[in-house]
């Protein structure tokens, strides 16, 4: 997925990772996701999340390098919260650097 299909903000060493609406108008309606775990280290190429939506079944590439210290477990129980355009929640992931 190109890198403009997501957005970044970095506060105090820790990037917080979510879909720009050019990402969610790419994939369509995301239906089921799967995210990394607590404690999980990631490479700037490494998987983020798997993403199951009505246009793409896609992986999505880390865009930082770091250890993931939160997820949106809104997300995982409920897809659909990916799907708005709302950061404070529809946010995927945060890693600190």
């Amino acid at each position: 997925m190109n890198e403009n299909y997501y957005w970044t903000e970095e506060n105090d060493g820790v990037v917080t990772v979510g879909l720009t609406d050019d990402g969610r108008n790419e994939l369509g309606n995301i239906t089921f996701v799967s995210l990394p775990k607590v404690g999980d280290s990631l490479k700037k190429t490494d998987t983020l999340m798997n993403v199951e939506a009505d246009k793409a079944v896609s992986d999505i590439a880390s865009p930082v390098e770091g250890t993931v210290i939160e997820i949106n477990e809104d997300a995982l129980s409920d897809p659909s919260v990916l799907n708005n355009s709302d950061k404070a929640s529809s946010w995927v992931a945060r890693i600190e650097k």
